[in-house]
């Protein structure tokens, strides 16, 4: 059988980028195909804000963190609840992926031109035990270039092998079934689409042209997860977390459909944990959308005040950037989709960053002045384009006027003015006095003295209905689909597993398809900043572990 490649990779986004160069700079010949036109080369990575997890950086011993590889593990494993059989691969991906970012993650990165915003974010800050959930200490490093700023080394890197022979570019490619031949994938079979000149993120069209059918000796899946396809969403919604959503925003664009996991599973392959996954609770709709339902996070400071539909406020730790999975199942529990925020303009101008390239035009653009710009007065320009155009947002001065505005915004009237009333004077009670009983009032002071948080993410305490930090305005959230923590079941060289747990010989998978790494090794709940060094990790190990095997 003749083959038209060493190494065919399904899916360009980050893990495939990644798998690709790997492979080719090992000296194999590599097809790298997308159903996507050559605009969306880089996936959903080109969309992010660029974060990534790092343990004991330069950066953060700058801004006095004290960070270190068992504090680190100690929180993913705090985090993840790894409590299945078939969580054995992904605790060892997790161990791996932990000595990898404390190690030569940030070197390798560093010398394809890579560098960090030098002030560490605070994510996913738990607010439980120190064995519980959540990240002890600071440790999102912002990658400067946000998400296209994490593409481009790789894309440089697949270009230059394209121009040297070694990698081929086949978009508009839509795989629709691996080969077997004798139990061992053996390449690849599908459809062309038609040309598109689709820009980025925008729904391409699915007329078919052909039909392609390609050999390797090693195919390796980079396909990306379901976020992009609600009811797959909803189909493997679990039940810990309440009834799925009944409306979703899609924070990422709908080719993100999971096809490339029915068809690996199909050949042979094991899906594992379907149930674990990771939406976020603070969606907002984009006033100016790019695809379909399009949804922006808001990536919050711990100040708002947190309010269900009906505007009780949601229990502690479930404060704005704690606990992402603990609040989501809080609010599918209180039976509405929504929530909202209460908040100052004083806390919107130094408390509310937006997830996402095009949001972030001055970390993304590598503008030292439009960074500047976010220590002075006034809101970030896109987060004020939102305040101003978003359908979500409300903006008033006084209380009444306020919940009048939020009332106006939802199909029915639901939140009552008495109960945010006595939510927002008895938080401002607590706001005047040095004790307090009140843990968010706790946490925010507490959030201060850490310098990077004090200087630009979280606002000085204050009273919400104090004239001086107003206009008043409230947020209505939305649930906003993002990642899939499970996926293709995979050891430690990438190798996909059957269900008998015996690699399916000549397939690998990497990225999202692969839950980041052996079918989920973010367990329950993500640390954040690990979806794209997961996408780096597992894509660099499938690359050089089917390069390798091939001798």
């Amino acid at each position: 059988m003749a083959l038209d490649a060493d190494v065919i990779v399904v899916g360009a986004g980050l893990a495939g980028l990644t798998a690709a160069a790997e492979a080719a700079d090992a000296g194999r010949s590599v097809l790298l195909l997308d159903q996507e036109p050559e605009t969306s080369l880089g996936g959903q990575a080109f969309w992010s804000f660029g974060g990534l997890f790092l343990v004991d950086s330069p950066e953060q011993r700058r801004m006095g963190i004290r960070d270190s590889p068992e504090l680190a593990r100690q929180d993913w494993m705090g985090s993840a609840g790894f409590d299945r059989p078939e969580d054995a691969w992904p605790r060892k991906w997790a161990e791996a992926y932990l000595d990898f970012a404390a190690g030569e993650k940030r070197s390798w990165l560093h010398g394809m031109g890579l560098r960090l915003f030098p002030v560490v974010g605070w994510a996913e800050r738990g607010g439980y035990t120190a064995n519980g959930h959540g990240n002890s200490v600071p440790r999102f490093h912002i990658t400067w270039g946000t998400g296209p700023g994490v593409v481009a080394p790789f894309e440089r890197r697949v270009r230059a092998a394209v121009a040297q022979g070694r990698i081929t570019l086949l978009f508009r490619h839509r795989v629709d079934a691996l080969t077997v031949t004798a139990g061992t994938v053996d390449g690849v079979r599908g459809t062309v689409l038609e040309p598109s000149t689709a820009e980025r993120g925008i729904a391409s069209s699915r007329s078919a042209v052909g039909e392609f059918d390609l050999r390797a000796q090693a195919v390796i899946v980079t396909s990306g997860g379901i976020g992009g396809d609600h009811d797959l969403v909803r189909a493997n919604w679990p039940e810990r977390l309440g009834a799925p959503p009944k409306r979703m925003l899609s924070g990422v664009p709908a080719h993100v459909d999971g096809r490339m996991l029915a068809i690996t599973e199909a050949a042979g392959g094991s899906v594992v944990n379907r149930d674990r996954m990771w939406h976020y609770t603070e969606g907002i709709e984009n006033w100016d959308p790019i695809w379909d339902r399009h949804g922006i996070r808001i990536l919050p400071g711990p100040s708002a005040l947190w309010l269900d539909a009906r505007g009780n406020r949601l229990p502690a730790p479930l404060f704005p950037g704690f606990d992402t999975l603990g609040t989501l199942a809080h609010i599918m529990g209180t039976g509405h989709d929504h929530t909202w925020f209460v908040l100052t303009q004083k806390i919107i101008e130094k408390e509310f960053a937006l997830s996402g390239s095009e949001q972030n035009p001055d970390l993304t653009g590598k503008s030292i002045s439009g960074v500047l710009g976010r220590v002075r007065p006034g809101a970030p320009g896109p987060v004020e384009a939102f305040k101003r155009n978003g359908r979500d947002f409300v903006v008033a001065t006084t209380l009444r006027e306020l919940v009048a505005g939020m009332n106006a915004v939802t199909e029915e009237p639901l939140v009552d003015f008495d109960t945010v009333a006595g939510e927002v004077v008895a938080r401002d009670r607590e706001m005047v006095n040095p004790f307090t009983k009140d843990l968010q009032v706790v946490a925010l002071r507490g959030a201060r003295a850490y310098r990077g948080d004090r200087l630009i993410r979280v606002a000085a305490p204050h009273q919400l209905l104090d004239p001086k930090a107003g206009p008043l305005i409230a947020v209505r959230l939305n649930i906003l689909t993002r990642k899939t923590l499970g996926g293709l079941h995979t050891d430690l060289s990438a190798r996909v597993l059957r269900a008998d747990g015996e690699p399916l010989p000549g397939v690998y998978a990497a990225g999202e398809a692969a839950g980041f790494g052996g079918g989920g090794m973010h367990g329950y709940r993500s640390l954040e900043g690990t979806f794209l060094g997961g996408c780096l990790f597992s894509g660099r190990v499938a690359g050089r572990a089917a390069a390798e095997t091939l001798g």
